[in-house]
């Protein structure tokens, strides 16, 4: 009966935060698991960095295509970030969804409040860099961005850290085994969540 119980995961964090090296970790190990876990490929307008692949970091899509698959209702959010579009495919998640598998989702700040807002289910995490300065480390070291995109995702940081209040859970990234262990934690308690489970038990609240 607890099949249909798919947990979604949305995770967050300021560009430099380790959030996709945080991810593979996690993916590396699914076999933990024992429903399948699930990462979402978002769709961007932006290009391609150097040794990204299409369908693999992204799908990498024009503004048109976009806006048109927006219009179609197709994404289960979708947002403008440093001038480019991100945005979520609905469909391959509620198929994960309705199988009971685990969807990850790899969004920032206001793509994470859209798919609040539509899945009240969503278990919001926030993952944060070990310090500031880590963290600007992190994107200068990164030799991809003239200083002015720099300075732009380190003030776009200040932002975001302003909505940690509206996450369920906050993870440093000091260690990416000790981040990925914890969000798998999070995985396994969601399911064992009592509001998750009464519709598929045949129970109702008092």
């Amino acid at each position: 009966m607890r099949d249909g119980a798919g947990v979604l995961v949305v995770i967050s964090g300021p560009s430099g935060a380790g959030k996709s090296t945080v991810i593979r970790e996690l993916l590396s190990a699914k076999d933990r698991f024992e429903k399948p876990l699930f990462f979402s490929v978002s769709s961007t307008t932006r290009p391609p960095r150097a040794g990204e692949k299409d369908g693999v970091h992204y799908h990498f899509v024009s503004r048109a295509d976009f806006e048109a698959l927006a219009a179609r209702d197709g994404f289960l959010e979708c947002a403008e970030y440093a001038g480019q579009c991100y945005g979520t495919p609905r469909a391959a998640v509620e198929t994960c969804l309705a199988r009971g598998g685990c969807a990850l989702l790899d969004i920032e700040v206001q793509g994470a409040m859209q798919v609040k807002r539509r899945r009240p289910d969503a278990a919001l995490v926030f993952l944060m860099p070990p310090s500031w300065e880590e963290l600007e480390r992190r994107l200068r070291g990164r030799r991809s961005e003239p200083e002015e995109k720099i300075v732009r995702r380190l003030a776009i940081a200040h932002e975001e850290f302003n909505y940690i209040g509206a996450y369920d859970y906050v993870i440093f990234n000091d260690s990416v085994e000790k981040a990925a262990r914890q969000i798998e934690a999070v995985i396994r308690a969601e399911r064992c969540r009592v509001a998750r489970l009464l519709p598929w038990v045949g129970l109702q609240t008092p």
